[in-house]
This record gives C-alpha cells, sequence and structure tokens, in this order.
C-alpha cells in the first residue's frame, strides 16, 4: 500500500469544504449552548467540573491504547497541579504523567503549539517508562516504524510512518501550518477542519517513538478550543473510546489517501457527540449542586459519602444502581446503619429506591438523556 507520506502531492491534503458547512455550524451552535449552561456554575462547581473533564480525558485517551489508570489517583494528580487540597496518596507515574499533560493543555490552551510543548507532553506521556530510546525528542531509530496486528508469522501493517531521518523536516512543516491556519494566521481555518486535519497529519508523520496517539489528540483538543472566542473543553478522548474499533479503522483509511473528506467529516461528527457528552457533564454537575443544597444540614457523614461517591460517577452513575453492599463498602456501616441510612436519604429525595429485597437499587433523582451516536449521515 502507498502511504499518503508516500504520494507526490504530500503534505497537499484536500476536502471539500462545503460538505462540512453544516458540522462546522452545529459545531458553533453547541459551544453557544455550553457557554451559555455554564454560565449559571459557582466558581467552586466549575473548578469540580474542570478537574472532572482533564480526569475523564487523561483516563481515557489512555485507555484508548490499553492502558488502564485508577480514577482516583489521576483526580489527586490533576488537583495536586492546579494547587489544590487533595489526599496525599502516592501516585504512580503513567498516572501523574497524564495527569499533567493535561494541566499543561488546559491551562496553556490558548499559547501556540510548538516543538517545545509537543517534548513537553511527550515526557509527561511516557512518565515512567525505561524501554525508550528517545523521551521528550522525536524518535532517531532507524527501523521502520510500523502500527501491526496480528500473529507473528502473518502480520498485517495498518500503518508505516516515515523514515526517522525525515520526522524533523516533516514536523517543521507541520507546526508551520498549525501556526498559519490558527485563528489571525495567514490562512485561518474553521476549528473543526483544523483539528481533524492537524489530528491526521500529526498521525501520519508518528515523530515520536510512543505516546503518539495520546499526543495526537490532545493536540486536537487544543486546536477545537483555539478556534473558539470562548475555549470551551470538547472531550473528544471519551467518545472515540466509545468508539475506538471504527476510529482507528477511520485513521487507517485516511492514512492512504491526501483526499480525506470523509476523515474530517468522521471526525467532526464523532466532534459534536464529544460535545453534546461535555454539556449533559455540565448539565449533571448543576442538578448536583441543586440536589446537594436542597440536602445542606440533614446528612451524617456517611450519607454525604455515598452521595458524592455516586456523583463522582458521573451522568452514567453507577452501573446497575447503588445497593446496600455499596453504600457498605463506601461507607463503612454495618447492615442495620446502612438500611436507615438509605431509607432516610429516600425520604429525604436524595435518592430513588427500586426492587424489592436483594434487587433493591438506588439511584440520584436525577434524569439525564443518553447521548446518541452522532454519524457522518446526519451532517448532510
Amino acid at each position: 500500500m502507498t502511504w499518503n507520506w508516500q504520494q507526490p502531492d504530500w503534505p497537499n491534503f484536500s476536502w471539500d469544504a462545503p460538505r462540512l458547512q453544516k458540522a462546522e455550524a452545529l459545531f458553533l451552535e453547541g459551544v453557544g449552548i455550553a457557554i451559555g449552561v455554564s454560565r449559571h456554575l459557582d466558581e467552586a462547581d466549575r473548578s469540580s467540573l474542570e478537574i472532572e473533564l482533564m480526569s475523564h480525558e487523561a483516563i481515557d485517551t489512555s485507555a484508548i491504547e490499553g492502558e488502564t489508570l485508577d480514577r482516583d489517583s489521576v483526580q489527586s494528580s490533576i488537583r495536586r497541579h492546579l494547587g489544590l487540597a487533595g489526599d496525599q496518596r502516592r501516585v504512580k507515574p503513567a498516572e501523574a504523567g497524564i495527569a499533567e499533560m493535561m494541566v499543561d493543555l488546559y491551562e496553556r490552551v490558548a499559547e501556540p503549539l510548538d516543538r517545545a510543548t509537543l517534548d513537553r507532553w511527550h515526557r509527561h506521556v511516557v512518565n515512567g517508562r525505561t524501554d525508550l530510546a528517545d523521551i521528550g525528542r522525536y524518535r532517531s531509530g532507524g527501523d521502520p516504524m510500523q502500527i501491526v496486528s496480528g500473529p507473528i508469522h502473518r502480520p498485517k501493517i495498518h500503518f508505516e510512518a516515515p523514515p526517522a531521518a525525515r520526522v524533523e523536516e516533516e514536523m517543521v512543516g507541520f507546526l508551520t501550518w498549525i501556526e498559519r491556519s490558527r485563528p489571525g494566521g495567514s490562512t485561518p481555518i474553521t476549528p473543526l477542519t483544523r483539528a481533524g486535519l492537524a489530528h491526521i497529519w500529526f498521525e501520519s508523520i508518528h515523530p515520536y517513538e510512543d505516546g503518539n496517539g495520546r499526543i495526537g489528540r490532545a493536540i486536537s483538543e487544543k486546536l477545537l478550543a483555539q478556534g473558539l472566542h470562548t475555549p470551551i473543553v470538547t472531550g473528544m478522548a471519551s467518545t472515540l473510546l466509545a468508539h475506538r474499533k471504527a476510529y482507528y479503522a477511520a485513521l487507517e483509511r485516511a492514512h492512504g489517501a491526501l483526499e480525506i473528506t470523509d476523515w474530517l467529516l468522521w471526525f467532526a461528527a464523532k466532534a459534536i457527540e464529544a460535545q453534546r457528552r461535555t454539556l449533559r457533564q455540565v448539565e449533571f454537575v448543576l442538578a448536583k449542586a441543586r440536589v446537594m443544597e436542597g440536602l445542606r444540614g440533614k446528612l451524617n457523614d456517611r450519607q454525604e459519602r455515598a452521595m458524592l461517591r455516586m456523583f463522582a460517577a458521573g451522568p452514567d452513575g453507577f452501573v446497575g444502581g447503588l445497593s446496600a453492599a455499596n453504600y457498605m463498602t463506601i461507607t463503612g456501616a454495618p447492615t442495620a446503619t446502612t438500611t436507615r441510612d438509605l431509607a432516610a436519604l429516600v425520604g429525604l429525595g436524595g435518592l430513588v429506591r427500586t426492587g424489592e429485597q436483594k434487587g433493591t437499587r438506588y439511584w440520584l433523582p436525577i434524569e439525564t438523556a443518553p447521548i446518541g451516536s452522532v454519524e457522518i449521515a446526519d451532517l448532510a
């Protein structure tokens, strides 16, 4: 197969801009809604939401690569990097590194994307790794950089990147385009198109020995935010994780061509879906504030701990609902105390009960509509 970087016109990507107009309009409309809803958040809730979004992105962008991180450790590390109070738990290098990259991304979102930023992100992403030759710098190895699956005797090559000797020059061209295409640059490009193009271009160069996927998704997040008058977190990683197989397939198809309209449409659909997920998270935080305000001064420490743990699970909540056993694990309460605490929470309107006996489950009194998948056909 001939890869896009092997074609004569590389890196002159092309696309059908009119086909992306509806997607760009929907994205900007969603930004306006998110800004309007976010104005109702107080400072504490806004800070809590930012930490939640950053931790979800950190965990999910790593999960796309098959790496499972501890949620509480990631949140603790993010809080520490933001200078906020938190527990003093020991955090493993992987959790600490991706947390630091997320804080760096969102605190410096308006700053230009340059080589120093990318190298810094790479050091964060591979924090604690001892198996890599090139950390915080472009790859230098002589072997081909390939993405391969299948058995050793019959591997399937999904992609092969340019040789290491070409990476420096390729990245100069990429970063020059990033600067020119920004709002106010010499050749500005609309947010979705710029972010989608940057993602496939960066992944095609694959400049680092490892961590390119996480860095590429961080680039997309940064560029989406830069394209808005008021930067809003889109939260792409969680949606891409939900569509991981389709995501990899879309990338693989795009690696073989310079005409990337289909890729940009797919990326745009998932960005809009991600935006809707984030908006649901904002609405959930507002609902949390209303519920907890109604319970102020009425809960004991155990009940408050359980309620906050349920809210921490997000709009999708506890899978299968909260059981008495869950409550006992969270609070350390014995059976009789658990029964009284849960009954009181139901009576106060803090929880809703369903089922009977062993099938009894408890839910937050908040209804959140599921986010349906946004597809290319929806953007026609």
